[in-house]
């Protein structure tokens, strides 16, 4: 078994639920898609991101608010509440709507990240473990933020090549936010390029760690 193949066997699971509903991360899977790996998205309370996985789900599926209120057994009005986050709904409702629009609920980890000491003060964020992307963004083609390449403003990359996405990835992990290392970078991908990149002393040493936890470049 190779090393990118091991990771892929590994799976994580966390959830944090009240009686109020959701807290913490919970991601869907779509079945519907033409990728063979599944696609994965993250769900929250509604004030905390900006655009509701139920309306990722529904627009996936191509149905109207109308068409997914019906199959839902639920009024447009209370699924526009939930989409806008006006009214926070209960696990069950989040999972029944996400069915009627051919998905499912799948929990995911809450990534925690800590600063590594570069050097002259700088830092780089690492993550308590790898990150892991839906196969459509871990192997899109993107234009590098700004401030990750501010000597080559507008350089596109594609994530679906080897080269490109080694180059890009050393770029993030050195420079990157967690939200950009989160939306770019994936675990599964990062280990398939691992002897590709070249990183500080300082950074280096720390992602080899959470490489190690998934990986047996052993076995």
């Amino acid at each position: 078994m190779s090393p990118f193949q091991a990771y892929q066997s590994r799976s994580f699971h966390a959830v944090w639920i009240t009686h109020r509903g959701l807290v913490g991360v919970i991601s869907w899977t779509g079945a519907h898609t033409g990728w063979r790996m599944p696609q994965t998205y993250s769900i929250r309370y509604a004030q905390l991101v900006k655009h509701s996985v139920l309306t990722d789900a529904r627009e996936a599926a191509g149905l109207s608010k109308t068409a997914l209120a019906a199959r839902a057994h639920t009024s447009r009005s209370t699924l526009s509440a939930y989409e806008h986050g006006r009214v926070s709904p209960t696990l069950a409702t989040v999972d029944r709507i996400l069915a009627a629009t051919g998905h499912h609920l799948k929990s995911a980890p809450i990534v925690k990240w800590h600063e590594v000491g570069v050097r002259r003060g700088r830092t780089a964020w690492v993550p308590d473990r790898l990150p892991d992307l839906p196969a459509n963004e871990a192997l899109r083609t993107l234009i590098l933020p700004l401030g990750l390449e501010w000597s080559r403003p507008g350089r596109t990359v594609r994530l679906s090549d080897r080269r490109d996405r080694a180059r890009a990835y050393e770029t993030v992990l050195r420079e990157g936010t967690p939200a950009e290392i989160e939306s770019i970078v994936d675990g599964a991908l990062l280990v398939d390029v691992w002897d590709q990149i070249v990183l500080p002393r300082a950074i280096r040493p720390a992602w080899q760690t959470l490489i190690d936890q998934v990986v047996d470049f052993d076995g």
